[in-house]
């Protein structure tokens, strides 16, 4: 199951214009809670990430202080050449996102896959009907513009709801494009 977990703001953007996420780090979280990291982590099998999110792992601390966060095979989607982390299994893809996916499953075997960002990423891999669910927690603040969560015309179930810490989280499975697009 390909799944897009991640954070946004009330109105719907997961990061500043400036590619900042200092809204997102100030808040507090419940790492042990209904939606905690932790436990999601322990299903991921592979992982996949945009090039803007990656660089942004890479421009605070990894591979000079910081160690890779993610012990799982890792694509990063992008049409540019980016630097490796030196110890981390970090592929590099580019076009469709198919090949992609099937690569990812290969690896993760019967765990899930993890859409780490962003939000166009998310919307490549629901335009190809391979997003399977959005567990995203909505915290407590409203950036007015921004790099949008899904930028996309998608039908979705609500599954589960919970609190955890500042946010307020849920889990969506996707049923695909809205019906009036179909």
């Amino acid at each position: 199951m390909l799944i897009y977990y991640t954070a946004t703001t009330l109105d719907g953007f997961i990061a500043a214009p400036d590619d900042s996420l200092d809204w997102l780090l100030r808040q507090e979280g419940e790492p042990d809670g209904a939606f905690g990291f932790e436990a999601f982590m322990a299903r991921v099998g592979a992982a996949v990430m945009g090039s803007t999110t990656y660089e942004w792992i890479l421009s605070h601390g990894v591979g000079t202080d910081e160690p890779w966060p993610y012990s799982v095979p890792t694509w990063v989607m992008s049409s540019r050449d980016l630097p490796g982390v030196e110890g981390a299994d970090v592929r590099f893809a580019s076009g469709d996102v198919r090949p992609v996916h099937a690569a990812m499953r290969g690896a993760a075997g019967d765990r899930d896959l993890w859409l780490v960002g962003g939000g166009e990423l998310a919307g490549r891999f629901a335009d190809a009907g391979l997003l399977d669910e959005v567990v995203v927690s909505v915290a407590p603040v409203t950036l007015g513009s921004g790099r949008p969560l899904l930028p996309r015309r998608l039908d979705l179930e609500l599954v589960e709801t919970a609190r955890g810490g500042a946010f307020v989280s849920s889990r969506f499975r996707v049923s695909g494009p809205l019906e009036e697009d179909r």
